[in-house]
């Protein structure tokens, strides 16, 4: 057995409101005590200084896509269904190298910026393969980063589903979009068993799930066969689901209910399933999950750039759904940064209204975005905490830093103030992943090198691509909207939404 105690820092405990002076004793990967300073500690045991630091639990990004990160920053005035109709130009043309070259980016910037474990749900095309999880899990495992890897799936293109959308569009581009149909339900399903199957590495570090994007560009059979998948590997399942007001409207126009009463229908809604968004989710959709132990990953940052509104945590919180919060991916969010994600929920849940009591105090968006993310991936008995028996991932903030000083409050601090830059390490399982703030298991000139190669190539084979985008970002741009603004009928209406 290993032993490490980090001596002298501030301990934050989130739910008491507190930051002591402790020494943490950690043996091997697992946090064993906490005590006072200056406390015994097994003999051989390797010290680490934490005078001036303020030590909080990894944060846990509920909700990310990894192939988002070589596309950061690559479009503005973006509704989520004009970004849908840019992936080709946004992740056309990727080998393996680009598929971990991505995720590898993506890890780098969360352990930088104190987040370490993450939801990611990453797509592949034309199908998921057993390599390409294979590679995504490698980057993940290269960094030292806890992660849950979900093949984003579907057997329906996005220009399918949308009711009259294809018809609206010119004969030529017409044609275009129809050769972008997906795989057959039946390869993806298998391909998606194929992988898990074989899944490399550590569960305990990086593991899989399932991901059907989006419920309505699935079929019902298709939603059965994720679940199964999902039940026979005892994995979890995370869907977009109610993100935009467009997914509202189809939802009711295909179903004759909301889509989350068309999932518990179906009778996959449970603890293992995770709503990504739910900002168009009612009562009676927040009451449902609820009932079902399931999960929302709350993404304030993605929701507001793509302008699909403001998700109702308080309400959610209501029904007795676990929140968490995530980033959501970079190419409509443009970066990973869990503590802006953080002060954005809290920002959010103020410009519901002038209700100031139920707005969501600090002390419930830190909880989200450790606990209850953590229970999002299934690691909720593991992290999350800084407690005897959880796994020792933590980030050693420096209260040297101005974000710091003067030190007043440390949980109104961590959401309100902190930024990452004030991140000088982080350990996790034990082992420190970033030190005096220089990420320690990757070289990043030679990153830097590798993603912007990358970009050159990808460029270049996606011309045609992005001029198919242009093409038809004028139609997409119009119809989409116009639909978004026919009555849709909700259990309850939020200013917010409009």
């Amino acid at each position: 057995m290993a032993y490490t105690v980090l001596r002298g820092g501030r301990v934050l405990d989130i739910a008491k409101g507190s930051a002591d002076f402790a020494d943490i004793l950690i043996e091997d990967d697992t946090i064993r005590d906490i005590g006072p300073p200056g406390c015994p500690a097994p003999e051989g045991a390797v010290e680490i200084a934490a005078a001036r630091r303020l030590i909080h639990p990894g944060l846990v990004n509920a909700h990310t896509h990894a192939h988002g990160n070589l596309a950061k920053g690559m479009g503005d005035r973006w509704t989520l269904e004009l970004l849908l109709t840019a992936a080709p130009w946004l992740t056309g043309n990727r080998g393996p190298e680009e598929l971990q070259l991505t995720a590898l980016l993506g890890a780098v910037e969360m352990v930088l910026k104190g987040c370490t474990a993450c939801y990611d749900l990453v797509f592949e095309w034309p199908l998921p393969s057993a390599e390409g999880m294979a590679l995504v899990a490698s980057a993940y495992a290269e960094i030292g980063m806890r992660a849950v890897i979900a093949p984003m799936i579907a057997d329906r293109s996005f220009f399918e589903v949308i009711p009259g959308l294809a018809e609206a569009l010119p004969p030529p581009l017409r044609e275009r979009v129809a050769a972008l149909r997906l795989a057959p339900a039946e390869a993806t399903l298998a391909a998606v068993r194929a992988g898990l199957k074989d899944w490399p590495g550590d569960r305990d570090r990086v593991r899989p799930a399932v991901a059907p994007t989006i419920p309505h560009h699935c079929s019902d059979e298709f939603i059965l066969g994720c679940a199964a998948i999902a039940r026979d590997f005892d994995v979890g399942l995370q869907s977009h689901v109610a993100e935009s007001k467009v997914q509202a409207v189809v939802g009711m126009r295909l179903y004759g209910k909301t889509l989350t009463a068309h999932l518990d229908e179906l009778g996959v809604l449970g603890p293992h399933f995770t709503v990504a968004h739910g900002v168009w989710l009612d009562d009676d959709d927040m009451a449902r999950l609820g009932d079902h132990g399931a999960s929302v990953a709350h993404n304030p940052g993605s929701n507001m750039r793509l302008g699909a509104g403001l998700a109702d945590a308080r309400a959610m919180l209501d029904r007795r759904v676990n929140l968490g919060i995530g980033t959501d991916g970079a190419s409509c969010s443009d970066n990973q940064n869990m503590y802006e994600a953080m002060r954005l929920a809290s920002f959010v849940s103020k410009a519901h209204g002038p209700d100031w009591q139920r707005w969501l105090s600090t002390r419930e968006v830190a909880l989200a975005a450790t606990e209850g993310s953590a229970r999002a991936l299934g690691f909720g008995d593991r992290i999350g905490r800084i407690a005897p028996g959880y796994k020792a991932d933590l980030v050693m903030l420096d209260l040297d830093h101005p974000n710091w000083l003067p030190f007043n409050n440390a949980v109104n601090q961590l959401v309100h103030t902190e930024d990452g830059n004030a991140v000088h390490s982080v350990m996790i399982g034990g082992k420190m992943v970033v030190e005096n703030r220089r990420v320690l298991n990757l070289d990043l000139a030679r990153l830097r090198d590798r993603a912007e190669a990358a970009r050159e190539r990808l460029a270049a084979a996606n011309a045609d691509n992005r001029r198919l985008y242009e093409a038809l970002e004028p139609v997409v741009g119009s119809y989409c909207p116009g639909l978004a603004r026919q009555p849709y009928h909700v259990h309850r209406y939020v200013g917010a939404h409009g």
